[in-house]
C-alpha cells in the first residue's frame, strides 16, 4: 500500500480504513486445508489403491497447541466465508497500523509545515 505524505490524505484513508473494521459476520481465525484420506469402510475403493475422499479441515491454535477440526461438508461454504472475513479484517489492520504509523512519523514536519517553517 503506497502512503501518501500528506497528513490530511493519510486522514483521510485511515478514516475510510475505520469505517470498514466493522465484521460484516462472524468470523473465525484459522486456516481450512482440503485434505484426501481413507474412509473406515474395507469394502470400499479408497483402500485397495482407488481414490481418496476429500474432506476439509480447520487448524487453529488454541492455548499455544495447535487443533484440527473436521468441517462437515455442508458448513463448508459458511466456513469458508468465515475465514475470509477474518483474513479481509486483519489485512485492514495492517493498513491501518501503516496508516497510523505515517500520522506518527510526520508529525514534526506536520508542525513545521503549519508555523511556516519550510
Amino acid at each position: 500500500m503506497r502512503i501518501p505524505s500528506h497528513p490530511t490524505l493519510i486522514r483521510r484513508l485511515l478514516d475510510s480504513r475505520l469505517k470498514m473494521v466493522a465484521a460484516q459476520g462472524p468470523l473465525l481465525s484459522a486456516s481450512l486445508a482440503l485434505v484426501h484420506k481413507r474412509c473406515g469402510q474395507p469394502s470400499c475403493s479408497c483402500h485397495t489403491g482407488g481414490p481418496l475422499h476429500p474432506a476439509a479441515h480447520l487448524t487453529y491454535k488454541d492455548h499455544g497447541k495447535t487443533r484440527t477440526v473436521y468441517v462437515p461438508k455442508d458448513l463448508l461454504p459458511q466456513v469458508q466465508s468465515w475465514v475470509a472475513e477474518h483474513k479481509r479484517l486483519k489485512q485492514l489492520i495492517a493498513q491501518i497500523n501503516q496508516l497510523t504509523l505515517a500520522l506518527v512519523r510526520g508529525h514534526a514536519q506536520d508542525r513545521r509545515r503549519k508555523k511556516g517553517r519550510p
